[in-house]
Order: structure tokens, then C-alpha cells, then sequence
């Protein structure tokens, strides 16, 4: 890796959809926006607000419509929504988001577990998401869930990663997100499977939505920047999981990405000091202890003041 490298990583949080959606404890629809509100004014350049699934199947986003309506949005923060099918495009057009990230799984295992679709029959679905979005000038974002490793089948081919690529590059989107859902992808992958996208795909944006399952979540981001990306997705806290691998871990942390990107002088434009203070809050709001190696140990500046010779001896 380029270590005088300076480009500048844009930084979406997830936490207040991909993290509250794994919370069972109801989080109040005020507490949502307070924090969404707090993140706003990080530094961050995206959000992603909420989902338009079923609320049955994810109670905990029920509120999508009155959380959009009350936040308030800063000027160069994007503000995002994760769009399933059709009919969630439709609850999505009068909220004026920012931009519809679609939901979709790269193998046919885990795409008939998350949406009871097969692949193709979800990327069917999506065609008439991005041709409503286009109709109201939203941006629609490309996701990929399972790209890098699946619960059920294992390691996913780039044959299969590229099939779903091609697809959305033929509905007009230019911008793909390429998830670790289970965090079992190491840096090579990561750093072979993006380059080989970029190359292909000169023209679009790929980011990498990253989970920490296994500790790799921060390895992966340096074999992701070397590889080109420079927009990754991270979560407040480290909070979020998945349902389909058990004792999974959320995003990589907001705050461990941003500690190393301030480490290694990497341009990133965020205040890690306001994202420890939010995590306190976040914290309290959740009830458990959050993901975050930074929160727990704190920057790695922070210095602890030194024992006296007097209190060495009486120790």
C-alpha cells in the first residue's frame, strides 16, 4: 500500500438502519432521530436512515416514515434508505431521500432467506425500483449482500459477484455496494475482488459495507483503499449483526475506521471526538455494551499520567 496516500474516504453510518434493526428492546422514535441529529454533525458524509421493509419483518424500523419526517438535515450529508421491493419504493417516494439503496443477496440460498426471491427475480424487482426512482431524480445505490462470503453456500465466485454487477450497471447504477455480510472475507479477497470491479467498471463507484465479525473489518478496509475504494460504510458503535450467522458483530465501527484513517493522516473529514461523545449516548440508549475498540480503550494519543516514585514504592 501507498502509505502517502491522501485521498479523501468518504464515511456512510449505517448504525441508526443496519444496527438498531438488530435491537429487540423498542428504541424510541425521538432517540432515532436524536441520534441521526448527533451524526449529522460528525462529519460524516452519508447516512442511512432507515428501511422500507415489512414492519412485520423488522418492527424495530417502524417508524421509518416519522423518523424521515423530523430529522434534520445538514447541507453535504447524504441521506439514504434501503429500498426491498417495489411496494417500499412506493412508501419511499414522498420522504425525498437523498438516495434508495437496494437490497439484494449475490447467492440464490441466501437471497430465497432474506427476500423469498431468487436472484434473478429480485433483480427483476429492482428494475422497477430504479425506474421509479429515475422518474423522481433519486439516486439509487447497488447492494450486494454476500459478495464476499454466504451462510449457506461458502465462498461466493467472482463470476457470481460480476453476474449482479453487470445487472445493475444495466439499469443505470453507478454506484454498488459490495458486503462482508457475515465478516468472513480476509484483505487478498477483498483486494483482488475490487480491483478486478474497478477495472471492469471504470466508471462506478463501489464502496464496501464491512462486518466485524471476525476481527478482519479493519485489515479489509486498508485491502480496500489499496484497491482503489474510497467509500466504505461503518456503524456508530459497532452495532448490528446479521440473522443468518450467529454471534455476528455489525459494521466495523464508525469510530475505529475513522481512528485509523486520522492515524495514518488519511483525509476523512470527521470529528472521531463528537462520534465517542454520541457513542456514549448511544450506549445508554441500547442498554449493552457497544462493538467499539476505540470506545473501550479510547485513541491511542490518550495518555494516562505517570506514577510518582513515591507511588511506585507503596505499590
Amino acid at each position: 500500500m501507498n502509505w502517502e496516500f491522501n485521498d479523501f474516504i468518504k464515511v456512510k453510518d449505517v448504525g441508526p438502519r443496519d444496527g438498531l434493526q438488530m435491537e429487540k428492546a423498542w428504541i424510541p422514535t425521538e432517540e432515532k432521530i436524536n441520534i441521526i441529529n448527533a451524526l449529522s454533525k460528525t462529519g460524516v458524509t452519508g447516512i442511512q436512515v432507515t428501511s422500507l421493509v415489512h414492519p412485520k419483518a423488522v418492527p424495530q424500523l417502524a417508524d421509518a416514515e416519522e423518523v424521515m419526517r423530523n430529522i434534520d438535515r445538514q447541507s453535504g450529508v447524504l441521506y439514504s434508505v434501503l429500498v426491498p421491493n417495489e411496494r417500499g419504493a412506493q412508501r419511499a417516494v414522498p420522504m425525498k431521500a437523498d438516495e434508495w439503496e437496494l437490497m439484494h443477496s449475490v447467492t440464490e440460498s441466501h437471497s430465497l432467506a432474506n427476500a423469498n426471491k431468487k436472484v434473478d427475480e429480485s433483480l427483476k424487482e429492482h428494475e422497477k425500483v430504479v425506474k421509479l426512482a429515475h422518474e423522481h431524480n433519486v439516486k439509487v445505490q447497488g447492494g450486494m449482500a454476500t459478495a464476499l462470503g454466504c451462510p449457506f453456500e461458502g465462498k461466493v465466485s467472482f463470476e457470481r459477484v460480476l453476474y449482479v454487477a453487470e445487472a445493475y450497471y444495466s439499469m443505470g447504477i453507478r454506484s454498488i455496494s459490495i458486503a462482508d455480510t457475515i465478516g468472513v472475507a480476509d484483505p487478498k479477497l477483498v483486494y483482488t475482488t475490487l480491483k478486478r470491479l474497478i477495472d471492469q467498471f471504470p466508471d462506478v463507484e463501489f464502496s464496501l459495507h464491512l462486518h466485524n465479525t471476525r476481527g478482519m473489518a479493519i485489515a479489509n478496509v486498508l485491502a480496500g483503499i489499496d484497491a482503489g475504494v474510497r467509500a466504505f460504510d461503518a456503524s456508530i458503535g459497532g452495532l448490528g449483526g446479521c440473522p443468518y450467522a450467529p454471534g455476528a458483530t455489525g459494521n466495523v465501527s464508525t469510530e475505529d475506521l475513522v481512528h485509523m484513517l486520522d492515524l495514518m493522516n488519511i483525509p476523512n473529514g470527521i470529528d472521531l471526538k463528537r462520534l465517542l461523545e454520541l457513542s456514549k449516548h448511544v450506549e445508554k440508549v441500547v442498554g449493552h455494551p457497544l462493538e467499539s475498540a476505540i470506545f473501550k480503550a479510547g485513541p491511542a494519543g490518550q495518555l494516562q499520567a505517570a506514577p510518582t516514585v513515591q507511588e511506585k514504592i507503596s505499590k
